[in-house]
């Protein structure tokens, strides 16, 4: 049997398999409600004994929260930047709604993505523990000022007051800025009581766990909540671990940051360094679908009477740009904001260490060529130049299989019913022939990481979502509406299996046969920029393949010719 054919076709196979299991993950219902787990109506959340220990001043146990309002008393507030125009409830100063002006909704190219969205409960909450304090429960009063930036002023602080029995005064102000997906929430605690006030801050987001709508179901890719520390480093959390009560994570830290990860965007909670902090998930039950909450706890300094204290979290709610959130990882000192690991919200799946420099490469490419769809093409040209000789080496094993490939099927003819004589006799061919029949597998094997992340990169990049490459392909991430790629696609695999030595086996050789159709229907759904990406590679292969077999071929022609 021919070993080398028989490999390719475990490979083959077990992509299929990874391909239709990620397919079904993708479809399954939500896991069924752990009552455990759940919180009815999503109050406060209380920071831990040891948190309150380590905080200076803070009370020995949890403050009681101010009574929670009625939702029907909330208004919301518009504010707009170059970037997004953001929803903020009175109820809490939440966002409610934050739609992002330069990115398409993935269904409706007419209308603009939203990010945050009452469809998916997804909101950035935020509020204080202590006795009397605003929680995200509570109505805030809208002070004036400004809804909108302008060249001459490039930030809008919207500020929301609310007062408790006791004169303590707080005030929330979020504070937005043109150019920059970083939303800046503050908390100013006026302490006008006859006694210290020593708080605590939370910042959550809420979400539901239903996938973001138009994902393609061919491709599984994460959504959920995702907490970075320098100790456990990027730790992804599913929705079911959640209500199972098995989510595992590093809660308790001096730094870190705690995002909500779907893909192409994230929204990102990034306190400052230092401080001490534990992170909380929990799912929430209400009117609608099960929602969740996952959340940071940070202290506030304490505020004795008469005095004032502050702390402020920024947010970053935006897409997945990998430039943009590596400045972010910077040191404060280098112009960042010290927001570590960021850049790996970035899903480049299990090959990140290999898919980020390929995107770092696909990136400086576009910066010279201007199309995201031409360099994609001009890449695969560089790793195939770069592959060459693994690629030459796997194609001439190939040609010289396709040269011995009649006596093959005369020896299976003639020891078909002895498989011991059979293996023998074609060991023997090989042999004569200088023919290593596994000599195509390994250079095949090396570059399938390097494949492989490649086509996570293309699918992890949301500078490829709405970009255009060419005539009718208008969006890179999304399919070929007209099933041109995917149909080219279909037959540059099957002039590929043209050129392979046939199989022995006729089993075999039908199973390979088939496998550009197999294949090709799977493309069908793919986005189109990983599909020019396959086209170009194959073509290419197609080119390289047919100049060896043919040189192969013609030499072993010639010396039969000299031979006779």
């Amino acid at each position: 049997m021919d070993n080398r054919r028989l490999l390719l076709l475990l490979v083959f196979t077990f992509s299929l398999v990874m391909l239709w299991d990620a397919w079904q993950k993708y479809n399954l219902p939500p896991a069924a409600p752990a009552a455990a787990t759940a919180q009815a109506d999503g109050a406060a959340p209380k920071p831990s004994a040891s948190l309150q220990s380590a905080t200076p001043g803070a009370p020995g146990a949890t403050a009681a929260a101010a009574t929670p309002a009625p939702a029907a008393q909330a208004e919301t507030v518009t504010v707009s930047t170059d970037l997004y125009t953001a929803t903020v409830s009175t109820l809490g100063g939440d966002i409610v709604d934050l739609e992002l002006s330069r990115y398409k909704a993935t269904t409706d190219k007419k209308a603009n993505f939203r990010l945050f969205e009452a469809r998916h409960q997804y909101a950035a909450q935020s509020g204080l523990i202590g006795d009397g304090l605003p929680t995200h429960k509570t109505i805030y009063a809208v002070q004036p000022g400004k809804r909108e930036t302008s060249d001459g002023e490039r930030s809008v602080a919207l500020r929301l007051e609310a007062t408790s029995p006791d004169g303590v005064r707080v005030a929330k102000i979020l504070t937005f800025t043109q150019g920059s997906y970083l939303i800046d929430v503050r908390y100013e605690i006026a302490n006008g009581s006859q006694k210290e006030v020593a708080a605590h801050a939370y910042y959550q987001l809420q979400r539901d766990s239903q996938a973001p709508e138009g994902e393609s179901k061919m491709v599984s890719t994460f959504t959920g909540p995702a907490v970075y520390t320098e100790q456990e480093k990027f730790q992804k959390i599913d929705f079911a671990d959640i209500e199972k009560g098995k989510a595992k994570f590093n809660a308790k830290a001096d730094d870190g940051w705690l995002a909500m990860v779907q893909h192409y965007f994230v929204a990102a909670w990034l306190p400052q360094g230092g401080l001490p902090r534990e992170y909380y998930m929990r799912r929430i039950d209400g009117a609608g679908s099960p929602a969740f909450n996952a959340g940071v706890i940070v202290p506030v300094p304490a505020a004795a009477p008469g005095a004032t204290a502050s702390i402020s979290v920024p947010l970053y709610a935006g897409p997945q740009i990998q430039s943009t959130l590596e400045q972010l990882a910077k040191p404060v000192a280098d112009g960042g904001i010290g927001a570590a690991g960021l850049p790996l919200v970035v899903d480049y799946g299990w090959l990140t260490i290999i898919a980020a420099p390929i995107f770092w490469c696909l990136d400086a490419i576009h910066t010279l060529v201007g199309n995201w769809g031409w360099a994609i093409v001009l890449l695969t040209v560089a790793i195939k130049a770069i592959f060459y000789p693994l690629s030459a080496a796997s194609y001439k094993s190939m040609a010289k299989m396709r040269t011995v490939t009649p006596r093959l099927v005369a020896l299976k003819e003639r020891y078909g019913s002895d498989r011991q004589k059979l293996n023998q006799e074609m060991m023997k061919l090989y042999q004569t022939e200088k023919i290593n029949p596994l000599g195509g597998c390994l250079p095949i094997l090396i570059q399938i990481p390097v494949f492989i992340a490649l086509y996570w990169a293309l699918l992890g990049a949301v500078e490829m979502r709405d970009a255009p490459w060419t005539l009718w392909i208008t969006d890179l991430s999304s399919a070929d509406p007209f099933y041109v790629l995917p149909v080219i696609m279909v037959a540059t695999m099957v002039i590929q299996t043209k050129l392979n030595p046939t199989p022995p086996d006729p089993i075999q050789a039908k199973v390979m046969t088939m496998m550009p159709y197999i294949f090709g229907v799977m493309f069908f759904f793919f986005p189109a920029g990983l599909v020019l990406y396959w086209i170009v590679n194959n073509i290419l292969s197609i080119a390289q393949q047919w100049q060896i077999t043919r040189m192969i071929e013609g030499g072993g022609k010639a010396a039969n010719d000299a031979k006779a």
